[in-house]
């Protein structure tokens, strides 16, 4: 690559990378201060409201010593969050949301950590490390049987040489400072790697995008996404980054790895020299194989739940809806270009569109709960239940209902004396027992039952209040029995 060429790289790398974000921000000693302490020991994820609370306990104390911070914990961590150094998830245990680090911000705090306690590199510890790994790989690749039995015969010879002195009294430990410097050593490669989860599940989620933007892009000449899904082949598992997790994982799984290093941690741990060792670090190291087994329990049900989302996502055909989305989109970004050339962009389109979001207020519109106002202080009226009354039953009844029972009676008995008859005439020989009720019952059996005719009579009857009601309405008569 030109110079020319990885200046502009570099240069776009500043303009989009979060590390860099955060380690050229004007309160990066403040931000990188703050996550570390909440969320970059051994909680890397606390609840929304948990973080908050810590954070303004924090921001008060650096006020009071002259940092200018005039946002609270809540508008901080939504500032963060744009700029790519928090990821915010739904709590899986609990209603609300929760707060932990973006690979990006684990990346700068690591950055500055390694600048205001540099760590010597080029240690004896990591060269033997190297060798022994490189020793090992040299072993097991080499197709030579002869050659593998003759490394595998000097391996045993010098450990039986080893045996040897021991069985002799020649038993030489290692060196305290020397011993020391590797298990820091040790120690500096164990805290990096649960840093690695986040940016391991950060590529899952991103797998997971993609695959779900090649589905809906992908036309029926390429379906090749969609027959291995519908074949039941689990993508997401089967990825390089699938397989590469499921060889770690087993690893962190295996019963006898971790009861190794726990013994060997124990072991270590009980030597006179790692006393230097601050208690996080003595901590760290005792909880190290635990946070390894939560962790990767954690990115497994990530990687099941991706899985079954995406077959899911194909099965019920909700692809088949985003790619109509889709295709309509393109069309209106197309129009929209070629509506260009000729309409201005304020040009008014008298096109109204009714969002539904909540409509914004004055603060000031916002009425708060008063719990003095629910004063339960009055005592209780205690109600007896007692033998309902038939008659208040039916007085109820009558208040609430038309009485059409009634009703049809009376038109009835009218129509015994006479060949028809309307409402009003019905109303002078029964007056009306519930008010506007039966004159309402009156029509409307009338209406369904009877015969119209032409013109208006006026109907009367009683109200509430004991006066008189008088009403014009369309002349119905009843010429036969009602039912």
């Amino acid at each position: 690559m030109s110079t020319l060429a990885q200046t502009h790289a570099l240069r776009q790398l500043v303009d989009s990378d979060a590390t860099w974000r955060l380690l050229r921000s004007d309160n990066a000693p403040v931000i990188a201060a703050v996550l570390s302490e909440h969320l970059g020991g051994e909680s890397r994820r606390l609840p929304a409201d948990e973080l908050y609370e810590l954070i303004d306990h924090d921001l008060d104390a650096l006020r009071a010593h002259g940092f200018d911070l005039p946002q609270r914990a809540q508008g901080y961590c939504a500032e963060w969050r744009k700029q790519g150094f928090l990821t915010r998830r739904p709590a899986e245990e609990a209603r609300g949301e929760t707060y932990e680090l973006s690979p990006a911000a684990l990346s700068a705090i690591r950055v500055l950590e390694q600048l205001a306690a540099p760590r010597q590199t080029v240690t004896e510890s990591r060269l033997a490390s190297i060798g022994a790994q490189l020793g090992q790989l040299a072993v097991e690749t080499d197709p030579d049987a002869t050659r593998r039995l003759e490394q595998l015969h000097a391996q045993r010879d010098r450990i039986d040489a080893q045996i040897e002195r021991i069985h002799a009294g020649d038993l030489d430990t290692l060196d305290p400072d020397r011993a020391l410097e590797r298990v820091r050593d040790i120690l500096a490669q164990a805290e990096e790697i649960p840093s690695e989860f986040a940016r391991v599940r950060a590529g899952f989620e991103s797998l997971n995008r993609d695959l779900r933007a090649r589905i809906v892009e992908s036309d029926d000449t390429q379906r090749a996404v969609l027959d291995e899904v519908f074949r039941g082949v689990d993508l997401i598992g089967s990825s390089d980054e699938g397989r590469s997790f499921a060889g770690f994982s087993a690893l962190v799984l295996d019963p006898a790895v971790g009861e190794a290093f726990d013994d060997h941690i124990g072991k270590v741990l009980s030597r006179d020299f790692t006393r230097e060792l601050s208690a996080a670090q003595r901590r760290y190291l005792r909880r190290f194989v635990t946070t390894l087994k939560d962790h990767s329990g954690e990115i497994h049900d990530v990687i099941t739940s991706f899985a079954r989302g995406l077959r899911r996502y194909v099965q019920s055909q909700d692809y088949q809806r985003d790619r109509v989305l889709r295709g309509l989109l393109r069309d209106s970004l197309g129009a929209g270009v070629a509506a260009s050339a000729c309409i201005k962009p304020y040009q008014p389109t008298r096109l109204r569109l009714d969002l539904s979001a909540v409509a914004l207020s004055s603060v000031g519109a916002i009425t708060l709960h008063d719990p003095a106002e629910l004063d339960a202080s009055a005592p209780i009226t205690e109600h007896l239940g007692g033998v309902a009354d038939l008659e208040a039953l039916r007085r109820l009844a009558r208040e609430t209902e038309i009485d059409f029972a009634e009703l049809i009676d009376n038109v009835n008995d009218a129509l015994t004396t006479v060949d028809r008859c309307t409402v009003a005439e019905v109303l002078q020989r029964y007056p009306a027992s519930q008010g506007v009720a039966s004159v309402v019952g009156l029509l409307t059996l009338a209406a369904n039952q009877g015969s119209t005719v032409a013109g208006t009579e006026t109907v009367r009857w009683v109200g509430a209040d004991d006066l008189w009601r008088a009403a014009e309405v369309p002349i119905f008569c009843f010429t036969g029995r009602v039912l």
